[in-house]
């Protein structure tokens, strides 16, 4: 067990540190060089080419130092905001981490709060400075940074570059020398933390765990804590770039299981893997259900291939368990289902995939959170809204509560007011202001969710030219003042497009909302009332004029009554028209819809 090292890399979205696993895996040649490739452990498409690690991974070295072989296991976690879930276990499973930061970009938000989090569970911190080879690198500044705030000495900061490799075996010798070994008790009950899960089509659920306690051996009943479930293991073994079958893993070490399993569901990143015989009575801390934060209607364009929707997301969920989805059928739209995402990222890249993988063209609705209702009649039962519709009337409600975060956001000091009136216009409130350098300062609101879900985040990065970084965390659920938006075409509700707002920006959020579906309905033989109402009350009106026949055309001369005949008739077929007739919502009004502000 003292030569086996535990360490995940930790840093913010594009800080180089999937390429820093890359030079690690070279220089302990864990992989050939025809295996070789870049970002070799980002193993989605996708992922490559946006260059963000979507789901961590995790890889076992063998590095000889001073004569002794080490087991090195190395944990690459994802850098987005959406998925510090997963981070935080990551995180659980190491004694050490790499804390990346790119010399160019500095200290980010997410680097912070991925160092809190790494700090609560007690971990051995190395601060490597990448990208040091950077014309516009700025090492000093950057390791000044860093030394305020981990506190270390300027000598413990490795300087690094993934691109040329330099610094690799400094870094390697780091972890050996500054990292301790595991700590646990061989002779215990079997205690391990499974920390992710892969799903092969041919053999289930590939559950990827540590062993903190005992050991796990091939053949042995286990149980899951967090589910109850039993199962054998069929095979277990360590990770390198292919899996190597093992007959036993033992204290300390990192490995994987398979036991047939064929739904994620059945997997819980963060539970307890444990002895079905002799279980272990301490669960190990920090597990939670992953709870989905943002909530949107995916609807197949064709209602035909709803049922081919439903198995595609079933694939999907077996890849990624935080997506749930249940399913829910919209006047306008048909059927689909209501589906719940950790964040926006999350979204993108699940309606991204669904295209890739399965060429599923879908619409998506306007995307919300979920919010708490309470009415008078029974003000202690909690209704959980997800959907604008399942808002009681406004009559029969007592008050509704929504989520709020704790947003962090690292920006430079020229761009304070900027940022500040954002986050104003958000209904943030203030409550930290620091300075961290002369040029950077760390701004914290508290923010409702519901307002960053739609455009915040690119908006941020335009009043700040692409310098602010943005983090959150949740702080539970505040009182507020929402209203159901309803948008009536024809006098027709069309629920796919009902919001909950504010009622602050209610009137302007109706209004926007009218005009942009004004350009976008195309225009009919029949004026086309367009009108935003909370409740019964229309806040906000706009009319698409008819096409108009001219069916006086064919009179030539004669009396002005039978111009008037042809003009009465033609406005009686306008009104019979207008009450039979149908408004089809192109698929672009449901996109305007979410880019307001644009």
């Amino acid at each position: 067990m003292k030569n086996i090292r535990n360490f995940c890399i930790i840093a913010h979205i594009d800080h180089g540190k999937s390429t820093l696993a890359d030079r690690l895996l070279d220089a302990t040649q864990t992989v050939t060089a025809r295996e070789q490739q870049a970002q070799l452990l980002d193993n989605m498409d996708l992922e490559r080419e946006r260059g963000i690690t979507i789901k961590s991974h995790a890889i076992q070295m063998d590095y000889m130092h001073n004569g002794e072989k080490y087991t090195l296991n190395l944990i690459d976690t994802p850098g987005h905001v959406d998925f510090s879930y997963e981070v935080s276990r990551s995180i659980a499973a190491c004694e050490g981490a790499l804390l990346i930061v790119d010399a160019a970009q500095s200290i980010q938000a997410q680097t912070i709060s991925n160092l809190y989090l790494a700090l609560e569970n007690d971990l051995e911190i190395i601060p490597v400075l990448n990208k040091i080879d950077l014309p516009s690198a700025n090492p000093e500044e950057v390791s000044d940074d860093i030394v305020e705030l981990l506190g270390c000495d300027y000598e413990d900061i490795i300087p690094a570059s993934g691109k040329t490799g330099l610094g690799v075996d400094k870094i390697l010798e780091a972890i050996i020398n500054r990292i301790p070994p595991p700590k646990g008790v061989e002779d215990e009950p079997l205690q391990a933390l499974i920390f992710d899960s892969v799903y092969n089509p041919f053999r289930g659920i590939e559950v990827i765990f540590r062993v903190i306690n005992g050991s796990i051996t091939k053949g042995q009943k286990i149980k899951f804590m967090a589910t109850g479930n039993e199962y054998f293991a069929d095979e277990v073994g360590t990770l390198k770039l292919n899996q190597v079958p093992k007959q036993e893993i033992k204290t300390g070490d990192v490995g994987y299981l398979i036991s047939g399993i064929k739904e994620a569901r059945e997997v819980k990143v963060g539970d307890t893997i444990t002895d079905a015989k002799t279980p272990t009575q301490n669960m190990i801390g920090g597990f939670e259900n992953v709870k989905p934060m943002v909530f949107a209607g995916i609807y197949p364009v064709d209602t035909e291939d709803y049922e081919e929707l439903r198995n595609s997301m079933e694939k999907l969920q077996l890849n990624d368990a935080s997506l749930v989805f249940a399913p829910e059928s919209s006047a306008a739209l048909g059927f689909g289902f209501r589906c719940g995402f950790l964040g926006m990222l999350h979204m993108e890249i699940i309606q991204e995939r669904l295209e890739r993988e399965f060429d599923m063209t879908v619409i998506t609705t306007v995307p919300n959170v979920s919010y708490h209702a309470y009415t008078k009649k029974d003000p202690d039962t909690i209704i959980i809204v997800n959907n604008p519709s399942d808002l009681p009337e406004p009559s029969k409600m007592d008050h509704v509560e929504e989520p709020y975060i704790k947003a962090t956001i690292i920006t430079k000091s020229d761009f304070v007011g900027q940022v500040m009136s954002l986050c104003i216009e958000k209904r943030g409130i203030i409550t930290n202001q620091t300075y961290l350098t002369p040029e950077r300062v760390e701004l914290t609101f508290d923010m409702p969710l519901a307002e960053i879900v739609f455009d915040f985040y690119d908006r941020l990065k335009t009043v700040s030219k692409g310098y602010a970084s943005f983090d959150y965390s949740p702080i539970g659920m505040r009182t507020s003042n929402l209203v159901k938006v309803d948008i009536l075409l024809n006098a027709q509700p069309v629920d796919a497009l009902s919001a909950l707002i504010h009622a602050d920006n209610a009137y302007h959020i109706g209004k926007k909302m009218c005009e942009k579906l004004k350009e976008l309905i195309p225009r009919q033989q029949f004026d086309i009332p367009i009108q935003a109402a909370i409740g019964v009350k229309v806040i906000s009106r706009e009319t698409i004029k008819a096409l108009r026949k001219d069916v006086t055309a064919k009179c030539y001369g004669g009396d002005i009554s039978r111009k008037r005949k042809l003009l009465e008739k033609q406005k009686k077929g306008k009104k019979r028209m207008r009450q039979v007739g149908n408004v089809e919502i192109p698929q672009e009004a449901f996109m305007a819809v979410l880019k307001l502000n644009d």
